[in-house]
C-alpha cells in the first residue's frame, strides 16, 4: 500500500555517488537551499559508515540521493530496514527507480517541504546463506538474489524448493529470485515478465537454462524459496549486483519476503509506472548518451 504523509523532517541527509562530480556539486546546492528554508541537513558519503550509523540511530528522517539506480539500491539496503524514506535524483544514465531529473530538484523540493508527496512502498527480500547448520550471512534485498556459476562457463545444478515442496532442479547459468522492483532489472534481461512495483510476489527466472524450465514463474505473495547448489566447480551468490559471495556444493540459499519495505518519495501520480514504462524500455543505457 502507498501512503501520503505530512512533511516534518528533523534532519535530511544528502548523498551523491562519489564518482559523479556533477551530482556532488548539486548536493551542496541542495544543502544550501534547505538551509535557506530553515531545514536542517547534512552532506554524507553514501558508502560511509557514518551515514549508515546515522540512519540506524534514526538521527535523520529522509535521505536524498543523487546518482543512478545502483545508488538507489545501496540507499535501499540501509534505509529500508530502518524505515527511512528515500528521494532519488537522477544523475546517472537510466534511473528507472529515480523520481527527479538532476535539473528539476529546484521545483520539487519546495513541494517536499510542504508535504506534497506520497510514499511508495517497495517489497524487499530477506536472503539467508547457509552451509550445513550454520547461517553464514543474511541480506536485505531490493532487486534480486542471483545464485549461479562462477568463472567457469559451465552450468550449475540448482535444486529449487517453493514453500517446502520440491519444484525442479535447474541446470543453468543462474537462477534469479526477484522482487517486482527487480523485474525490470536482471530478470527482464533474462526474459522475465515485468511486474508493477506494488506487487509483493517473488519472481523466479532461470538464466540460460539447459533442458530445464525456461519460463519465469511468479510465486504467490508470502511464498518462500530454497535453492541448494550442486556443483563440482565454483558458484556464486550475488545480492543486487554487489560483490559476489563464494558458494560451494550443498550450500543453501533461502529467500522470502522481508518484514521491511523500502519507501520512495513520489510526486507523480500512482499511475506513473505504466506511463514511464515505454519511454524507459526504448532507452539503451549502454549508449552513454542519455543521462
Amino acid at each position: 500500500m502507498n501512503e501520503k504523509i505530512s512533511a516534518v523532517f528533523r534532519k535530511i541527509a544528502i548523498a551523491a555517488h562519489p564518482n559523479l562530480p556533477e551530482a556532488n556539486k548539486e548536493a551542496y546546492k541542495i544543502a544550501r537551499f534547505l538551509k535557506q528554508h530553515n531545514q536542517d541537513s547534512m552532506i554524507a558519503m553514501l558508502y560511509d559508515e557514518k551515514l549508515t550509523q546515522s540512519i540506524e540511530n534514526h538521527e535523520i528522517d529522509l535521505l536524498i540521493v543523487l546518482g543512478g539506480d545502483g545508488t538507489m539500491l545501496r540507499a535501499g539496503h540501509i534505509c529500508g530496514p530502518n524505515d527511512i524514506p528515500i528521494l532519488g535524483i537522477n544523475a546517472g544514465r537510466f534511473g528507472f527507480l529515480m523520481e527527479i531529473r538532476l535539473n528539476e530538484w529546484q521545483q520539487y523540493l519546495p513541494r517536499l517541504l510542504k508535504g506534497e508527496y506520497w510514499l511508495e512502498k517497495r517489497m524487499m527480500l530477506s536472503c539467508s546463506h547457509k552451509r550445513g547448520q550454520a547461517e553464514l550471512s543474511v541480506h536485505h534485498v531490493l532487486n534480486e538474489v542471483v545464485v549461479g556459476r562462477g568463472r567457469a562457463v559451465r552450468p550449475v545444478h540448482l535444486e529449487t524448493h517453493v514453500d517446502g515442496r520440491y519444484l525442479t532442479t535447474y541446470v543453468a547459468d543462474a537462477l534469479i529470485a526477484s522482487t517486482a522492483t527487480g523485474s525490470t532489472a536482471y530478470a527482464l534481461a533474462a526474459g522475465g515478465p515485468i511486474l508493477p512495483p506494488e506487487l509483493r510476489n517473488i519472481l523466479l527466472v532461470a538464466v540460460a537454462p539447459h533442458l530445464s524450465i525456461d519460463r519465469g514463474i511468479v510465486l504467490a505473495e508470502g511464498s518462500s524459496v530454497r535453492v541448494i547448489v550442486h556443483t563440482d566447480h565454483d558458484a556464486l551468490l550475488c545480492i543486487d549486483g554487489q560483490s559476489p559471495i563464494q558458494l560451494i556444493s550443498e550450500d543453501q540459499v533461502d529467500v522470502c519476503a522481508s518484514e521491511h519495505d523500502t519507501h520512495f518519495i513520489r510526486f507523480q501520480d500512482p499511475g506513473y509506472f505504466y506511463r514511464n514504462l515505454t519511454p524507459h524500455m526504448n532507452r539503451n543505457p549502454a549508449t552513454g548518451i542519455l543521462r
